[in-house]
């Protein structure tokens, strides 16, 4: 399976998650330019949350979480913006979800994060 795919995997699963716990799915790999991308946005009540995902299939080289350097939280801060700009929305949040596969499903929600 190649990275691609691999990530898209891990939004899925993110995404039923997400469903499960009350978000509602606004857009998915929404591209702001080519070092933005928000992997999920969805709403959760009247908040617009936006959402890194990372999926590892084991944590043998550390933590999917431990892959969100300082330089793609500020990317995604970038991106974060123009779409409240865009949009008008004003009551929001990032979140990460980490996502490992073996040897058994283990999903980390981080909520509000901050670099």
């Amino acid at each position: 399976m190649n990275n691609r795919n691999f990530g898209s995997q891990g939004e899925d699963i993110a995404c039923e998650y997400l469903i499960k716990n009350g978000y509602k799915i606004l857009e998915r790999n929404k591209h702001f330019s080519r070092f933005c991308e928000i992997d999920i946005i969805a709403q959760y009540k009247t908040k617009t949350i936006f959402i890194e995902v990372k999926t590892r299939k084991t944590n043998s080289f550390g933590n999917p979480l431990e892959s969100i350097t300082k330089t793609k939280f500020n990317n995604i801060k970038t991106g974060v913006m123009s779409y409240l700009q865009d949009n008008k929305i004003k009551d929001y949040q990032i979140d990460a979800i980490g996502i490992t596969l073996e040897p058994e499903l283990k999903i980390e929600h981080l909520k509000n994060i901050s670099i």
